[in-house]
């Protein structure tokens, strides 16, 4: 097992040494000391007390980990679930993906076609759809839009475009076709431990409902696992603002219809306070730049191009993974340059600083490879 290396200075407590050498070292010194002998290597005392120190370096690195276990900040897997139970902040669990099935009729009918909760489509015949509630299709009327559930949870079931979920599993009479008419989301996997480190270190801010940024910010992760970054701003008294985003995107409708349920409830929401839950505000931007190869990469010049290229989407990942994040040409620059190229002429984007509540979004990306450089 490993822990987390966070970058911060906290990241620097050991509760033992850990080091072989120094234990070692630690060893044999204690034991020239008490029997009064100087031990050469290859003395076969020497040899004895070297395998003793490897046991306990092992058993002091099993300590050293366990006690770290205890805090927040280092914790793993079952040990940090522990730790959020102390604050009443569990793991959120896998969600099945959503999405809105059409049934439709070959023809108008003079009455009414009732379709049965759990009625289920599937697009490849595995993975199911099922209807959540009774949809009923009115006399006169061709179709009915109705929500159904993926049978399987996780991201499994992300991602379907409108009219791939088209096959009817149960037959349902008078139904002539079924569709889905907007893309399946909502799916997500078991909440990952930074994540959930995050949330059981923003646990206690909720001590005092919403008002603190803080709280806000808790209570929207806690809405919906896609939910990676949270912006809490108050324009004036009484008032605050929320924007989630969900990994890199604005989110849906559904999330921020979940994110402001669970910002409004009564026992969450101070009566003073009006919530509103919006997507963040999009500051828009291009990146067009050339770059140049040392003459001695120049047969590597087709493996530098596709780092470069990848430089560039990352670098727009980057730019999009954080509300509020400014927009940075210099880090473009050194992610090119760090993919091979040796110089790097960055036109946009130009450096612009970004409101809390914005999201850099990215429009054209041009980057040309501008030769060897003479």
């Amino acid at each position: 097992m490993s822990s987390p290396t966070p970058s911060t200075a906290l990241d620097k407590i050991q509760f033992c040494e850990t080091d072989a050498s120094a234990v070692e070292a630690e060893i044999i010194t204690a034991y020239e000391a008490i029997a009064e002998q100087k031990l050469y290597p290859g003395d076969p005392v020497r040899l004895f007390l070297e395998s003793l120190a490897y046991i306990i370096v092992q058993q002091r690195f099993l300590i050293d980990w366990s006690a770290k276990q205890n805090l927040v900040r280092f914790s793993i897997g079952p040990y940090l679930d522990e730790l959020g139970a102390l604050l009443r902040t569990t793991r959120l669990g896998d969600q099945c993906a959503r999405t809105t099935l059409r049934f439709t009729l070959a023809a108008p009918l003079d009455w009414a076609v009732p379709i049965p909760a759990g009625t289920r489509a599937t697009a490849d015949g595995q993975l199911m759809w099922a209807l959540d509630e009774t949809a009923v299709i009115n006399a006169g009327e061709t179709s009915i839009d109705a929500l159904a559930t993926c049978s399987v949870a996780g991201t499994i079931g992300n991602g379907l475009v409108a009219g791939q979920i088209n096959q009817l599993v149960d037959p349902v009479a008078y139904i002539s076709k079924v569709a889905n008419v907007a893309v399946s989301l909502g799916g997500t996997d078991v909440e990952g431990d930074e994540r959930y480190r995050q949330r059981v270190q923003l646990a206690p801010e909720r001590l005092a409902v919403c008002g603190p940024a803080g709280a806000y910010r808790y209570h929207a992760l806690t809405a919906h696992q896609d939910v990676s970054d949270v912006a809490v701003v108050s324009p004036e008294p009484g008032r605050v603002d929320v924007y989630p985003l969900c990994n890199g995107a604005p989110p849906s409708t559904e999330i921020l219809t979940a994110v402001r349920a669970a910002l409004t409830h009564e026992e969450v929401r101070p009566l003073t306070d009006v919530v509103r839950v919006l997507p963040p505000e999009p500051v828009a931007y291009d990146v067009d730049c050339t770059w140049w190869i040392d003459p001695g990469d120049a047969a590597q010049v087709a493996v530098i191009q596709n780092r470069v290229a990848t430089a560039a989407k990352n670098y727009v990942a980057w730019q999009a993974s954080r509300l509020g994040r400014d927009l940075n040409p210099s880090r473009l620059t050194a992610m090119l340059v760090e993919a091979g190229a040796s110089q790097v002429d960055v036109a946009l984007p130009v450096a612009i600083g970004l409101a809390a509540h914005e999201l850099a979004t990215v429009g054209s990306v041009r980057c040309v490879f501008g030769g060897i450089k003479g």
